[in-house]
């Protein structure tokens, strides 16, 4: 299998999905459904209005889970289930359409910082039910790694691969602007094959800009060259447009061969 370019713009959960039927035109097979806002699956309408997007065009779809206000570390009980139970849902309704699910690891409270060994407990927890319901309808539930705020978990790339190393339905996706904005891209390069999923665009290093490929400081060719190698598969171009999913998918075909 080869390299495939999906585009994702969780820019524009609040919008229209008439942007989508742009996706093929430009040249795009995928699409991966930021599932918050208007493209939250569990919502009837929404999900009828997505499949509808995808049998229209034919794009293939993955799909990211939601994250706004959750918490899958969260040492508070009832936004620790929340969390858990809106990321199963999410899984759920997502399987109908694909088989990877991208879901963000959760972050260290206030409180949390006390006791940081049962922060990663709680989310080790979390996954491992989270990899059931994920295994149970025919889906790998990838944990992304994330961008360089300091109470983010899974920033480094030992501890995304320690998180999940060994629990059924749990992968990872690797995300290369995440990693540069903590200095990071050749630490996760040497574990691309063991990432299950992909997530690329550029930043200048100091915060996640979501810029099309070539407008940051990531070096493409070497990345897109190690991809290409060790890696096959999805991968999902974000940006906040059309004009710039055009010029990242050009910068794609450039350098990731």
């Amino acid at each position: 299998m080869s390299l495939v370019p999906y585009f994702s713009a969780s820019s524009k959960i609040w919008e229209s999905r008439d942007w989508v039927y742009g996706l093929e035109e430009i040249g795009y097979t995928g699409w991966e459904i930021v599932a918050d806002g208007k493209y939250r699956l569990d919502n009837p309408e929404n999900f009828a209005a997505v499949r509808e997007n995808l049998e229209s065009t034919g794009l293939l779809a993955t799909v990211h889970a939601p994250y706004s206000d959750l918490n899958l570390a969260s040492l508070n009980y009832p936004i620790w289930r929340e969390s858990i139970r809106q990321t199963c849902c999410c899984i759920q309704h997502a399987a109908e359409l694909t088989d990877r699910v991208t879901v963000h690891p959760g972050f260290v409270s206030p409180i949390g910082k006390l006791v940081p060994e049962k922060v990663w407990e709680m989310q080790k927890t979390a996954l491992v039910e989270i990899g059931k319901c994920a295994e149970d309808h025919g889906v790998l539930a990838c944990v992304e790694n994330m961008i360089s705020i300091k109470d983010f978990l899974c920033r480094y790339p030992e501890e995304i691969l320690g998180l999940t190393e060994g629990i059924a339905g749990i992968g990872i996706t690797l995300d290369v602007g995440h990693a540069n904005t903590n200095g990071l891209v050749d630490a996760f390069l040497t574990h691309v094959t063991e990432v299950d999923h992909l997530h690329i665009h550029d930043n200048h290093g100091q915060s996640d800009e979501h810029l099309a490929l070539g407008d940051g400081t990531i070096a493409w060719e070497k990345v897109g060259r190690v991809i290409a190698r060790d890696y096959s598969g999805p991968v999902v171009i974000e940006g906040r447009n059309l004009e710039e999913a055009k010029r990242s998918l050009a910068a794609f075909r450039k350098w990731f061969v």
